[in-house]
């Protein structure tokens, strides 16, 4: 644990009016070399991931998985049932029919695409999570509605608690306040 964690600080946050200037101060701080940041505001902006480094995401993996086992699985299932375990030859038709298989494979698909989806998300983001850090700063509570925050987390290793509030001050903050744990 570093010095401020065993404090009991999560790290700082700079409250900021407008979109541009969340971005703008996203990008410097990433140039200026902190790496362990998050970015908050009341809708997605999608130069705002990119400008504080965030570039992957798991979600479309875990779908595209989700939705090659659906296939398989409503293809194999239906195989089984027709060819393996009763085998009814009727009118002569063949056992293994691909045209009757594909309406019930395709929405074995979309189920288990849209399941990994939906979970994937909620894992990756890890919620549900009821409690959060920044939570205890007062000024938070408007970042539904109309502000916007940068927190720099104190496990980055270029934070110094005196150092990094002087720097997010001098990119424009309108505040900058302690996030206790």
């Amino acid at each position: 644990m570093t010095k401020q964690e065993e404090k009991g600080t999560y790290g700082l946050m700079a409250e900021f009016d407008s979109p541009s200037a969340i971005v703008a101060a996203a990008r410097r701080t990433y140039e200026a070399g902190y790496r362990r940041i998050n970015a908050y505001s009341p809708y997605p902006i999608e130069e705002l991931a990119e400008a504080i480094g965030f570039h992957h995401s798991l979600v479309p993996l875990v779908t595209l998985i989700g939705g090659v086992l659906g296939a398989l699985g409503g293809f194999g299932l239906q195989y089984w049932t027709s060819a393996i375990a009763y085998p009814l030859n009727v009118g002569g038709r063949p056992l293994l029919s691909l045209p009757a298989f594909i309406p019930v494979t395709f929405e074995c698909t979309i189920l288990l695409a849209s399941f990994g989806a939906f979970l994937g998300n909620l894992l990756m983001n890890r919620l549900p999570q009821p409690y959060h850090p920044v939570f205890n700063v007062p000024s938070f509570a408007r970042a539904s509605q109309d502000r916007y925050f940068l927190c720099v987390k104190s496990d980055d290793p270029k934070f110094n608690d005196a150092e990094t509030r002087a720097f997010l001050a001098g990119l424009g903050a309108k505040e900058v306040s302690n996030v206790e744990s």
